[in-house]
């Protein structure tokens, strides 16, 4: 009997809470909203990273960060590292990813059997490079006089109607070709070889609704006048969480602030424009499916992103916190012939685990030394057996833990550590992390992050979460 198919859609810095299916009253996302409600959304998700990077290659390796060496934005899954598109393709499976993977290395494929996109292209660091001149490199990079990194308040004040650099192009890209890989392996009407007979892994990976804050026009002007925006925003008391990424502090709007308020809503209705916009590009996929004789019911389709977005919540924009608009991510598993749709699992879970959880529903054995445990259990009902708990980290030093309610977040010793309870406080506008009430199982936190590798009691032996 073959093996089901998977459909794998990901999006890029989509928060969790802007999508129908969540209760945003404003956003139009009646494809994802359609999956949701047939199949399984998991409304505690969390990235393993909240930035692009180490996010993207810790879901490929089923790993943390600090297991897997990605730690930071440039680091990258050493060449042939055992991923879940690596995996599955030693099991007969054609994988085929169309679009943004965010590999840095010179593996740009790290296990698919093909790859289409725009971003497969070695540019980011000399040492990817076998036998390269570091002297020719330093030649031409000398030269460069472009600007680096926009500050959050240019990245606001740009924002408006526009196609963006990383967004529109590449995401339309990225989804034709995914149209004709479609045509090709499952109608083929010039040779008619079709590849039907093989289980399919297909992956389409956009780069919307990631910044720039640039949109087409039709969407950004409907939602221009009817967005909420974060206005007022109380800045969080902490050296980091109060410091937007690419700002020396918050990003304050107002007439005498950084931006102004115009400015805040022109970017927000971009960000809901595009996330529309990947909406539509995931309902074209499934047409195509379904254009090629495909029962969408025999595939297992999984909707995530890679983290977030604070989008001027607490003054913040971007990602890169632990806050939940930046580290919480919507996910969405759906598979009506294996499972019972409808349901909305509220355990603590990783995109770690969806390489267990892949491999569990495919009858795949799944690999040892994994940061990652199948949610097939969860799915199914059985959350006796579970460990209620999941973890992100950031740049190797910064370290969250949440249990149940409770997220712990480590800083270093040079920064607070931080409590909130997102059952007393669903703002996280209030740090409990000196409240006796909480002194028992802060100990506890404490602990568990030294066997996690960090803070002063860091396991010199860490290997991995230990699941």
């Amino acid at each position: 009997m073959k093996r089901p198919n998977i459909l794998f859609l990901m999006s890029d810095e989509h928060r969790a809470d802007i999508t129908g299916f969540e209760g945003d009253k404003t956003v139009r996302t009646p494809v994802l909203d359609q999956l949701a409600e047939t199949g399984v959304v998991f409304s505690n998700a969390y990235c393993a990273s909240p930035i692009c990077v180490p996010g993207r290659q810790c879901i490929a390796a089923g790993q943390l960060p600090r297991t897997c060496s990605c730690e930071n934005y440039g680091d990258d899954l050493t060449p042939g590292y055992l991923t879940w598109p690596k995996t599955f393709s030693q099991y007969a499976y054609i994988t085929t990813a169309c679009g943004k993977l965010h590999h840095m290395g010179s593996d740009q494929l790290q296990g698919w059997r093909r790859r289409i996109g725009m971003d497969d292209m070695l540019i980011h660091d000399v040492k990817n490079i076998p036998g390269a001149h570091q002297e020719e490199f330093d030649r031409y990079q000398s030269n460069m006089t472009r600007e680096g990194k926009w500050s959050d308040s240019k990245e606001i004040k740009k924002a408006g109607i526009g196609v963006g650099p990383h967004t529109e192009v590449r995401d339309e890209y990225a989804t034709k070709g995914m149209e004709n890989v479609i045509s090709e392996y499952f109608v083929d009407p010039f040779y008619e070889r079709t590849l039907e007979h093989f289980p399919h892994v297909l992956y389409l990976g956009l780069n919307n609704p990631h910044y720039p804050y640039f949109a087409q026009e039709d969407l950004f002007n409907y939602y221009l006048d009817k967005v909420p925006i974060y206005k007022d925003e109380p800045v969080f008391d902490h050296p980091w969480l109060g410091k937007s990424p690419f700002m020396p502090g918050a990003v304050k709007i107002g007439p005498d602030g950084d931006v102004t308020e115009l400015e805040a809503r022109k970017a927000t209705a971009a960000y809901y424009a595009n996330i529309e916009a990947c909406d539509q590009r995931f309902g074209r996929v499934l047409e195509s499916l379904k254009a090629a004789g495909e029962d969408i019911d025999d595939w297992i389709i999984i909707y995530t992103t890679d983290h977030g977005e604070m989008l001027g919540q607490h003054s913040i924009w971007e990602k890169q916190k632990f806050f939940e608009a930046s580290a919480r991510v919507p996910l969405i598993i759906r598979w009506p012939k294996g499972f019972k749709g409808g349901q909305v699992i509220k355990e603590n879970v990783n995109l770690c685990d969806l390489f267990a959880t892949l491999c569990d529903l495919c009858d795949i054995p799944i690999p040892s030394g994994l940061d990652s445990r199948s949610l097939v259990p969860l799915i199914k009902g059985d959350s006796d057996a579970w460990n209620n708990e999941t973890i992100s980290q950031f740049w190797g030093k910064f370290l969250m833990i949440k249990w149940g309610h409770l997220k712990y977040q480590y800083y270093g010793e040079d920064m607070p550590e931080v409590l909130f309870d997102l059952q007393r406080n669903p703002e996280e506008t209030k740090n409990f992390i000196d409240d006796d009430e909480y002194a028992e199982i802060i100990k506890k936190f404490r602990k568990r992050c030294g066997e996690l590798g960090f803070g002063p009691n860091a396991d010199p032996n860490y290997t991995n979460a230990g699941y």
